[in-house]
């Protein structure tokens, strides 16, 4: 395989990086303005939601969600306490490991990441979809 040439290459990153700006930054505007979420708080309820609803649930120990996130420790922390203080997610203690805390969508989560699940997809279309033309979508 030729490898690009050093500044096609750099060429190449700084476009991806404008790319992830500018769409990022339109997601947090428009997930804010129109659901009252942050990018990061709408992640958050998406990596919950893939798991599917129960009454209370299902329950995702943090350190399960911490490995499918892109935020630190921390930060993730900081993000779940503002989604529970707004009563879109619950944590609780694991019954047979108390260092273990659990996390699980509330149903006014479920709802709000049902509302804003449409915003979130029309702004990555817009961004992704004319890259996408011509391959298969699944």
């Amino acid at each position: 395989m030729k490898s690009a040439p050093d500044d096609e290459v750099c060429v190449q990153w700084s476009e991806t990086l404008r790319m992830y700006h500018t769409a990022s930054s339109e997601l947090e505007s428009e997930l804010q303005s129109q659901h009252q979420l942050g990018l990061s708080e709408f992640e958050v309820l998406q990596a919950l939601s893939a798991r599917g609803r129960d009454t209370e649930g299902p329950k995702v120990r943090m350190k399960d969600l911490e490995t499918e996130m892109y935020l630190s420790q921390s930060a993730l922390s900081r993000t779940v306490s503002r989604l529970e203080k707004v009563g879109l997610v619950a944590r609780g203690e694991c019954d047979f490991d108390r260092r273990a805390i659990f996390v699980w969508l509330t149903d006014e989560g479920w709802a709000r990441w049902t509302a804003a699940s449409p915003t979130h997809r029309s702004v990555l279309e817009k961004y992704f979809a004319p890259s996408l033309e011509g391959s298969a979508r699944v």
